[in-house]
């Protein structure tokens, strides 16, 4: 497989504040990454760098790339929406397609009309007269209509109601994403995208706390649910994590032997959101 994104040792710091720290990683060709992390963990910052647009000490290739130094080559490749969708209040859709569309030689149009007549957004309406959630399905709408090698979604449906965050989901998995692009996507919604995910990333305090495929998962980690009685029996495998449900024990595991834990109670392979909890939690013990 070919790295898309290439990072080794890569730190950036704010000050005295130590915003990415000694990160490295990898991330291949035809993979859906989710980068999960609380607020200030350090994901807008890391994204910044893959985007070129912020510096950072280490080393980064992004398509074969230095991102800051080649920026403008790179994105010729690459798309990205923000948690906050800017576009100019002024414009019409319409106008604004026509923009693109002159533009961006990887710009479909088509594509573009087709996502938008799944909305209630008019062709003739200005930007100012959408709501949030409006504006943000039409840079949507524009982002996806872009064929890039490397799509990069940073909280893409905040604020957004449940169904069309589905149907955002489902359209980038079955009409967009092929083995030939790659998407970044951070969200705290994670149990929205956990089925889509090829790949997941966790981070806290600027430092990776797990790097992994998710079809990994299962061998390396495990649930068990248990009495107060096995989980001081089970407590000698060292889990990384502890917490209580409904007058349960429910104890992490990682990288033991599900036998060992056998006959303890009911075993299960955490999902995205509880593993996360608990590499958050259980480190800071």
């Amino acid at each position: 497989m070919t790295s898309l994104v290439s990072a080794r040792n890569v730190s950036k710091s704010y000050g005295t504040t130590r915003a990415v720290d000694d990160v490295s990683f990898e991330i291949e060709k035809g993979r859906i990454m989710g980068l999960i992390g609380p607020n200030g963990a350090g994901k807008t910052t890391l994204l910044k760098a893959v985007l070129g647009l912020t510096d950072c000490q280490g080393s980064l290739s992004v398509l074969g790339l230095d991102p800051f130094r080649q920026r403008k080559e790179l994105m010729q490749n690459i798309c990205f929406i923000a948690d906050v969708a800017v576009l100019p209040r002024w414009i019409k859709v319409s106008q604004l397609l026509d923009f693109l569309q002159s533009i961006h030689p990887r710009f479909s149009r088509e594509r573009a009309e087709e996502l938008l007549s799944q909305t209630k957004i008019r062709k003739t309406a200005k930007v100012r007269e959408l709501s949030k959630g409006m504006v943000t399905q039409l840079h949507l709408s524009i982002i996806t209509a872009i064929d890039a090698k490397l799509l990069v979604l940073d909280e893409p449906t905040l604020g957004l109601d449940i169904i069309f965050r589905k149907d955002f989901y489902a359209n980038l998995l079955n009409d967009y994403f092929d083995e030939e692009r790659t998407i970044i996507i951070t969200t705290h919604q994670v149990e929205e995208i956990e089925n889509l995910l090829t790949d997941v990333m966790f981070i806290d305090d600027g430092r990776v706390l797990l790097d992994a495929q998710m079809d990994d998962l299962s061998s390396q980690f495990v649930e068990l649910m248990t009495t107060s009685e096995n989980a001081a029996q089970a407590q000698q495998f060292n889990p990384i994590y502890e917490k209580d449900v409904f007058g349960k024990k429910v104890l992490t595991f990682e990288g033991i032997d599900r036998d060992k834990l056998a006959g303890l109670g009911e075993l299960r392979t955490p999902n995205v959101a509880d593993l996360f909890v608990a590499k958050v939690k259980g480190g800071a013990k």
